[in-house]
């Protein structure tokens, strides 16, 4: 009689050698079931087993049989025609997610990421080797300290015009707190989504931001202006402190913010077909509530640090404009961007004279003058465009050739530093 042939993996081979061991009273059930790393009950299972079949019973039954948690092939079938029809550039988590939302197939992220990866859809990444940082820890309350950046991206790919998504994270919580949209990364900007972001939940303690020329003025010993700029102007208006990180690497959670966003809010504006950036600030309240809905962390302390907006609308419209001073002529008049202001008043005309004004412009041109926080009426006068000089056509050729006029040897301006290779100009004799 020709025996049958059992084939058993090594797994199965060590507990066939711990069984009979038990059989020949070598050991006892704990002592087996800790060398193998189950509990007593297998232990008595696996010896019945073994005595109502032999080593055969030692085999698992579940060999050659398909898995009882399978995924049903209509279901995949259906999986892997969206994944390549529509979310073909998508990652594993936020195709997961897509099809549980819109098209209502609940699959698990391991199994799209399965299916992805055996479509040719999604490439493995290697696990790197962790690098050790120190960490700082999070503040404990919502709006202790607030993370700014702006993320210059192609959010709308080929259907709008490349610009800049402004990006708000509170440290404590990790939530997306502000996102709006502008072609540049201006202050301009930062005034309106700050203006928003105050809107909805107050003035935090602090704004943590790099070093650019919108938030620090970083030309050393500049001779004129505040030494602030006018978004620290409008911040210590307001009591914000702003404090500006030495490394990229220091303000890191809107950093990486800005590569998640870049990844999903890209796919979320295409499969909202959203292509313009108006569209895109009203839909990015929809998108910041799910984001934090998912993503967002408890803070270690219940206390909001935010504190209550006491400011008129007026007085934020004068404090998110454009600041510059100017100092009032004898004949009350001042200029700005060209333009000639004269100011109108009842007092007497010396009372102004020489006196500090603030010229405040606002995001859609308009000028208000301030003189000690009060406004000042004005009438303008626009500089008139230099008209084209008559010339007779004998002197064109000495016109165009003409020279710019050099000063004379003992200007005083030859002792302002202006020489070349540290010696003072000399012009030509």
């Amino acid at each position: 009689m020709k025996k049958d042939l059992l084939t058993m993996s090594k797994k199965e081979l060590t507990r066939l050698e711990i069984i009979q061991r038990l059989e020949e009273k070598l050991l006892n059930q704990k002592e087996a079931g800790e060398m193998l790393g189950i509990s007593t009950r297998q232990i008595r299972r696996l010896q019945n087993n073994y005595k109502k079949e032999g080593t055969a019973g030692i085999i698992s039954k579940r060999r050659g049989h398909p898995s009882n948690n399978q995924l049903d092939p209509q279901i995949k079938k259906k999986a892997i025609d969206l994944l390549h029809s529509q979310y073909a550039d998508f990652g594993p988590t936020l195709a997961c997610e897509k099809l549980l939302e819109r098209n209502s197939l609940k699959l698990s992220k391991e199994s799209v990421r399965q299916i992805m990866i055996s479509e040719g859809l999604w490439k493995p990444r290697n696990r790197k080797r962790p690098q050790i940082h120190q960490m700082r820890p999070r503040r404990a309350s919502v709006g202790e300290l607030v993370q700014i950046d702006g993320s210059p991206h192609n959010w709308f790919e080929d259907r709008g015009p490349r610009c800049n998504a402004l990006v708000y994270v509170d440290d404590a919580s990790g939530q997306l707190m502000e996102l709006f949209f502008t072609p540049e990364e201006t202050t301009v900007g930062y005034f309106a989504a700050t203006r928003n972001y105050l809107s909805r939940y107050g003035l935090p303690k602090a704004f943590y931001s790099d070093k650019n020329s919108i938030f620090r003025v970083n030309i050393k010993g500049a001779l004129s202006g505040t030494g602030m700029t006018q978004f620290g102007r409008a911040m210590r208006q307001l009591g914000v402190e702003v404090i500006c990180a030495n490394t990229p690497q220091a303000k890191g959670r809107v950093e990486r913010m800005n590569l998640t966003l870049q990844d999903r809010l890209v796919k979320e504006l295409r499969l909202n077909n959203i292509s313009d950036i108006q569209s895109a600030n009203v839909f990015a309240l929809t998108f910041i509530a799910d984001f934090n809905r998912r993503f967002a962390v408890q803070p270690k302390s219940k206390k909001d640090a935010h504190r209550p907006l006491l400011f008129s609308h007026q007085e934020l419209d004068q404090i998110f404009s454009h600041h510059e001073t100017r100092i009032i002529s004898k004949n009350l008049t001042l200029q700005y961007d060209n333009v000639i202001y004269q100011i109108q008043t009842s007092r007497p005309s010396y009372a102004l004279r020489k006196a500090q004004v603030t010229v405040c412009e606002d995001a859609d041109g308009n000028i208000s003058i301030l003189y000690k926080g009060k406004p000042l009426d004005y009438s303008t006068f626009h500089r008139q465009p230099r008209q084209a000089e008559v010339v007779q056509s004998k002197h064109i050729n000495s016109s165009l050739d003409k020279q710019p006029s050099r000063p004379s040897a003992n200007h005083p301006w030859r002792n302002y530093g202006h020489h070349l290779d540290g010696k003072p100009f000399k012009s030509p004799s």
